[in-house]
């Protein structure tokens, strides 16, 4: 039996990263990814896994963002016994992101339970709870970078961590198949940029077989920006958003986004470049999660100065569901960070509910916002959005900085796979939505880093054998999970949606009552010959 790899996740799609590889003596993920986005594509964490979780050996994890290690504690759940090695780092951000996911999950199957009471329809079950969480945490194993390491779960599988410059602690993951012929793999997990401000530039090995390559910004050209040109554009944007009844929103990710704009904000009040205001942090996992970083602050660059910003009094902290609900009552200019950074989830949400409509709000977008959510309509310019049942007219200004990226873009991904060479196999793209991953494709052949035909795209569930030197070849796969093409797209939900607010604004531009009632019954006719 030859090696082969299974695409569970982020194919054709940025979320929800998995790879299944078996060998004749072994099988092992790496990484075990949670989908987010439009509800169709979330609707996949709640099918059953394509794989006994019972028959998985062990998980290498890449590092902690949800999108790569949120299905863990479900793993686990349904039967999984195996260890999950991870930089030490990234067991720690777990053990905060991973209970706190499970808390999330609990709270959106409460309300959801509570509408569907209300609508005689059945209840669900949320993915895991927070205790399911962190009865995961005993399988987390802590394991060294940039060295080979041998376990007795994967006979015949050599690993070894490299820097990834994504978030603390993130790694790519290079493989090494000891079979008939030694086969050499490389998972670049999630890459960061050249500027990165908090983490080292990316590294990797050379001469692969095959390389498994994020592709996030595969379709774009960032400038690079330093750090002071960063912290002034930022500045620019907290003094445009200032006004007296006002509020600045930043939906954030909680773990590295959140720590980022903290430092700078802080940095930019203390030297007097922006006046002093209030900054809440709203996010239990963002405030664990600055502990996280505090303990392992050494290990960043500019590690000493991140430290002192993350202990400045300007910043306020908010645990508590009532000490979130108070920040409506604060009266002046102030700043409210909070998750999800793609504004889906989260107490952003009810910031938004409370601040969308006013023109004297910002919402300043801080990271990429994946297709069907609502942090991409209000980026999109959608006049109108829903949340949590009721339309907002959006009256805020809108803005985004872009410098706080965590993902490298299309030449610096082209530079890193430049520099694993030479790949004698297949090039596959994950991790992106298809107009990136079609447009880095693209680059990389035209500009010689892949042979034409090398760059593979595959599809949820997709199966290759993976061959020593040589293209990967397609092997049929059993139990594919449903729609896998078009999950990743705006789903039903967000057309939907789209019509609820399109026949508001329509019953509100109809010029009196007679005109409204003649809509009214023309949608009704549809409907009923329908």
């Amino acid at each position: 039996m030859p090696v082969t790899v299974r695409a569970c996740g982020a194919a054709r799609t940025v979320t929800g990263l998995s790879l299944l590889f078996e060998t004749p003596r072994t099988r092992f993920l790496v990484d075990c990814g949670m989908f987010q986005g439009p509800k169709t594509l979330k609707a996949l964490n709640w099918e059953p896994f394509p794989y006994r979780p019972r028959d998985i050996a062990a998980v290498l994890l890449t590092h902690a963002h949800i999108d790569h290690s949120g299905l863990l504690p479900k793993l686990v759940k349904e039967g999984f016994r195996g260890p999950i090695h991870t930089s030490g780092p990234t067991v720690d951000l777990c053990a905060v992101m991973l209970p706190d996911s499970g808390h999330v999950q609990e709270m959106e199957v409460k309300h959801l339970n509570l509408r569907n009471r209300r609508r005689g329809r059945g209840e669900v079950e949320p993915i895991y709870t927070a205790n399911d969480a962190v009865a995961s945490l005993r399988a987390f194993r802590s394991v060294p970078m940039d060295r080979w390491l041998e376990f007795d779960e994967l006979p015949g599988v050599r690993a070894r961590w490299w820097n990834a410059g994504h978030m603390l602690g993130s790694a790519s993951i290079e493989l090494e198949f000891q079979e008939e012929e030694t086969v050499r793999v490389l998972v670049s997990g999630d890459l960061g940029p050249d500027c990165s401000v908090f983490q080292h530039d990316p590294q990797g090995p050379e001469a692969l077989d095959h390389v498994f390559l994020e592709s996030t910004y595969g379709d774009e050209d960032k400038p690079c920006v330093d750090h002071a040109e960063r912290r002034a554009r930022l500045e620019g944007l907290v003094r445009e958003a200032m006004h007296p009844d006002g509020a600045l929103l930043i939906p954030a990710f909680a773990v590295e986004r959140t720590q980022e704009i903290c430092w700078d904000l802080v940095t930019l009040m203390q030297s007097g470049r922006i006046p002093k205001a209030p900054i809440v942090v709203d996010s239990p996992l963002a405030i664990r999660a600055t502990e996280v970083f505090l303990e392992h602050a050494a290990s960043l660059e500019n590690g000493r100065s991140v430290r002192r910003a993350l202990r400045s009094p300007l910043l306020q902290f908010t645990e508590s569901g009532e000490q979130s609900r108070r920040i409506a009552e604060m009266e002046g200019f102030h700043i409210v960070i909070a998750g999800s950074g793609m504004c889906d989830a989260g107490r952003i949400r009810h910031h938004l509910k409370r601040w969308l409509w006013a023109p004297e709000a910002t919402v300043l977008m801080t990271g990429f916002q994946a297709e069907g959510t609502l942090g991409r309509l209000l980026l999109d310019g959608k006049e109108e959005v829903r949340i949590q049942g009721e339309t907002i007219r959006v009256g805020a200004r809108i803005r985004q900085i872009r410098d706080y990226s965590g993902h490298a873009d299309a030449p610096e991904l082209a530079a890193w796979l430049k520099a694993r060479a030479p790949v004698g196999g297949s090039v596959f793209l994950v991790h992106g939505e298809p107009p990136a991953m079609e447009a880095l494709a693209a680059r990389l052949t035209a500009d010689g880093v892949a042979r034409p035909g090398q760059v593979l795209q595959p599809a949820l569930d997709d199966t290759f054998i993976l061959p020593k030197g040589s293209p990967a070849r397609p092997r049929d796969a059993a139990r594919r999970r449903p729609d896998p093409a078009a999950a990743g797209r705006p789903d039903w939900h967000n057309k939907r949606a789209a019509l609820l607010l399109a026949i508001e604004d329509a019953l509100e531009k109809a010029p009196d009552t007679a005109a409204r009632e003649a809509l009214m019954a023309r949608l009704r006719t549809t409907m009923e010959t329908h």
